[in-house]
C-alpha cells in the first residue's frame, strides 16, 4: 500500500476498474498536494487516462477509495460530483474541445456562465485569463480560425477561470509541435502553481514530463511513484 503523503489533497488507493475481461485498473495508487504537478505516464492502454478519469469522478472505480479534500468520492451523489466538476476541478483535453460556435472568450468563460456569472462578470474573468495565457487578442474569434496552440491556451484558460484546486490535463500537447506543447506546459504549469491548484497530468511524451514534480508511471494497471521508489 502507498501512504498518502501529509497534505495531500486528493488520493486513491488500491483501485481496481475492469471492461470486461481487460483490467484497465488493477491495485493503482496516487496522491497530490495542493500546488503539485504529478505526470502520470505509461504507454497506450496502460490504465493511465482511466485512473485520471477516475480521480475525476467522471468514471467510477470497480473497488478501492478516492479521497478528495477529506471526503470520499464515492459517498457524493451524482449532483455532488457533476458540482465538484464544474467548480473545484478543471480540464484541459488533447484537442482542447473547444465550441465552434462560441468566440474565444466565450469558451474560456463558459465554466463561470454554466455556474450562474452574468456574462460580463465571466467574460471579464476569462480575459483576464486569457491575457496570461498570452491569447488575449484572440478574444473575438472562433476556435476555427486559431491555431492548435492558441486553442489549447484558451482551453487552459477555461480550465482556470474557475479557481479549481484540481487540474485534470489529459495529453494536453498530445496534437501539438514541440515548440507549441513547451509554451503550453510553461503556461499551464506556472498558471497551477501560481494559484495553488495541484495538476494531475497524463502524458506518454518524457519531455512533458519534465514539467511535473512526481512522475508515477502506470503499466498494466498498476502504479509505480518513481520519486518513493528510488
Amino acid at each position: 500500500m502507498t501512504t498518502a503523503p501529509l497534505g495531500a489533497l486528493l488520493t486513491a488507493h488500491d483501485l481496481r476498474k475492469a471492461y470486461g475481461p481487460t483490467h484497465a485498473l488493477d491495485g493503482a495508487e496516487f496522491s497530490v498536494r495542493p500546488g503539485e504537478v504529478v505526470a502520470i505516464m505509461g504507454p497506450s492502454g496502460s490504465g493511465k487516462s482511466t485512473l485520471l478519469h477516475c480521480l475525476a469522478g467522471i468514471v467510477p472505480p470497480d473497488s478501492g477509495s478516492i479521497t478528495y479534500n477529506g471526503r470520499e468520492l464515492a459517498t457524493m451523489s451524482d449532483a455532488q460530483r457533476s458540482a465538484l466538476r464544474r467548480s473545484e476541478f478543471g480540464f484541459v483535453f488533447q484537442f482542447g474541445q473547444l465550441v465552434p460556435e462560441l468566440t474565444c472568450v466565450e469558451n474560456a468563460a463558459l465554466p463561470l456562465r454554466l455556474n450562474g456569472a452574468s456574462r460580463k462578470d465571466a467574460e471579464q474573468a476569462a480575459l483576464a485569463w486569457m491575457e496570461r495565457l498570452e491569447v488575449d487578442d484572440l478574444q473575438a474569434k472562433r476556435p476555427g480560425e486559431v491555431s492548435g496552440g492558441q486553442g489549447q491556451r484558451v482551453a487552459v484558460a477555461r480550465a482556470l477561470v474557475t479557481g479549481p484546486r484540481v487540474v485534470f490535463a489529459d495529453e494536453p500537447t498530445g496534437a501539438l509541435d514541440s515548440s507549441n506543447g513547451e509554451r503550453v506546459m510553461e503556461l499551464l504549469t506556472e498558471a497551477a502553481r501560481s494559484t495553488n491548484a495541484a495538476v494531475v497530468l497524463v502524458t506518454h511524451e518524457a519531455r512533458v514530463a519534465t514539467y511535473a514534480d512526481r512522475e508515477i508511471v502506470v503499466r498494466d494497471g498498476k502504479s509505480q511513484d518513481l520519486e518513493r521508489a528510488i
